[in-house]
């Protein structure tokens, strides 16, 4: 996590509403965080050796480029009116917005992006710049999804992986800064229940098995005392799929940390598959975090 002095709160706009909740959002981290506020817009069209200006007898600002300009200029004065005081910038970047921001991350403190944009299919629930940054980014990203309750806590999905830590770590901060409990939720299943159905297997031992999910939890818990005495952790285990479990949770929180990927995940996966579904299903906005290399 990019946590050095200076490092900014990065939001990518594209003029869609989702980019403005983003904007909104980015607004209250960056003030939250005491950090500066840096408003990106990838700017593709040159790649694509499209006329950037306006075309014959078109009205003054008609142009691509000026469209542009319009555009990260409202994000702008969309969020110095959400945080009055905040200090904002922006800058338009020639390139793919997913490749714009993944190259903002490795210097900024936190990106942050709308569910969808204005090139996502009506069908997709969180378009693929998303998806994409989330992969990618050296830092922290975090997704305007549903609504930030004020009251709620932050809530982490733990396994014991080392991207679940790092979540760990993160959300604890989150919760210290925001004076909210931490609730950490770890899922599990039965061993050879991954069919359709999750039948259980015939034979298990129920009080043996969970004694070891426990233990899983707290010691994915480890050492948070010390270093956020403040925090009030909340432990629940629960016998389920973690991503149904972890949407169900979002629905009272304001803050959902998820890891990029974690146990039982597919090798090929640069997202694990449940922090991707959590994306798509979650009721608040979710935080990815991705292991330091």
């Amino acid at each position: 996590m990019n946590a050095a002095n200076g490092a900014a709160v990065v939001v990518g706009v594209d003029g869609s509403e989702p980019a403005l909740r983003a904007v909104r959002l980015a607004a209250r981290e960056a003030t939250r965080r005491g950090r500066t506020l840096r408003v990106v817009h990838g700017f593709i069209w040159p790649l694509l050796r499209v006329p950037l200006g306006p075309v014959p007898d078109a009205p003054p600002g008609a142009g691509l480029r000026e469209q542009a300009e319009r555009l990260v200029a409202q994000a702008v004065e969309h969020a110095e009116s959400t945080a009055p005081g905040l200090r904002v910038t922006g800058e338009i970047i020639d390139g793919e917005a997913s490749a714009v921001l993944v190259g903002e991350s490795p210097t900024a403190a936190l990106i942050v992006l709308g569910d969808r944009g204005l090139g996502g299919f009506a069908a997709l629930v969180v378009g693929s710049v998303a998806v994409q940054v989330a992969a990618y980014a050296d830092c922290p990203v975090l997704v305007a999804r549903g609504a930030e309750g004020a009251d709620g806590p932050v809530v982490v999905g733990v396994d014991g992986s080392a991207p679940a830590r790092a979540a760990v770590e993160f959300a604890a901060d989150e919760a210290a800064t925001r004076g909210v409990a931490l609730r950490a939720v770890h899922a599990y299943r039965h061993p050879g229940s991954a069919g359709p159905g999750d039948m259980q297997p015939l034979v298990y031992d129920e009080g043996r098995l969970r004694g070891e999910e426990e233990r899983v939890l707290a010691g994915s818990l480890a050492g948070l005392d010390e270093r956020w005495p403040t925090v009030r952790v909340e432990r629940v285990l629960t016998r389920a799929r973690t991503a149904a479990a972890l949407a169900e949770a979002s629905r009272a929180a304001q803050l959902l940390v998820v890891g990029g990927r974690g146990h039982g995940e597919f090798t090929g996966l640069v997202l694990g598959s449940v922090s991707h579904a959590v994306l798509h299903r979650a009721d608040c906005p979710v935080a990815v975090v991705r292991a330091p290399a």
